[in-house]
């Protein structure tokens, strides 16, 4: 018999990935939410996955709630640093990527993150759980990131091709960013559609002719703060 933590003893061995049982847990939420529900999952169908008691389960979160709160903002930190991180850059820096470039580095590195776990937790974005106001740490870090992309997008897009509203192109690529998680969802996401989705989002933005420049300096962007980003 293993330990879940200190004096709680596990059912059997889990063998769900994760450095702590809070990890373990967190994955098998994650699972169960996208795969099963989350209305129709237990906290002890999350147990049973993980192989720990349902008791044990709640030493590491008080409820059903806080692991979907967990989750949701997971989907946003890593994105929502990168975008911080993009918009303090100062434009006079030598050789700074330019306002199209920065936007479609945002895109790029959002969508890469909606695209690369383990699971499409992204999915939960639709739950109509996750507009209560119990969520509203998360709800504030999307409403931050929302709105990075649409001043980014002001900037990106030539001031004669501007529509009524200047962050219009900025909402654009933020709505086609999310857009991933349903397509994901429907099993048609490809290693190459975070890249698509930042170009289409260019296109939008009428910089499709300048696209190859712009890629270059985004991915140069990407590699460079997405390295410098602590990463949980």
């Amino acid at each position: 018999m293993t330990l879940a933590g200190p004096g709680r003893p596990r059912a059997r061995q889990s063998t769900r990935p994760g450095a702590t049982a809070r990890e373990e847990i967190l994955d098998a939420a994650a699972e169960l939410f996208t795969t099963q529900g989350y209305a129709t999952t237990s906290t002890r169908a999350i147990a049973d996955a993980v192989g720990m008691r349902q008791s044990s389960l709640y030493h590491h979160f008080g409820t059903k709630d806080d692991i979907l709160e967990d989750l949701l903002a997971g989907t946003v930190a890593e994105g929502l640093a990168f975008a911080r991180a993009v918009a303090e850059v100062p434009a006079t820096d030598e050789g700074a990527a330019s306002p199209a470039a920065r936007l479609h580095a945002v895109a790029l590195f959002d969508g890469t993150q909606l695209c690369s776990g383990r699971w499409n937790v992204g999915i939960l974005y639709h739950l109509p759980e996750a507009r209560d106001e119990r969520f509203s740490g998360f709800l504030a870090d999307r409403a931050e990131l929302r709105g990075l992309y649409r001043n980014l997008g002001a900037a990106a897009v030539p001031a004669p091709l501007r529509p009524g509203d200047p962050q219009h192109q900025g909402e654009l690529a933020f709505r086609l960013v999310e857009s991933l998680v349903s397509l994901r969802a429907d099993g048609q996401v490809t290693p190459a559609s975070p890249l698509q989705v930042a170009d289409a989002a260019m296109v939008l933005c009428g910089a499709g002719s300048m696209l190859g420049s712009i890629r270059k300096q985004s991915l140069e962007l990407v590699d460079r703060l997405g390295r410098e980003l602590p990463h949980a």
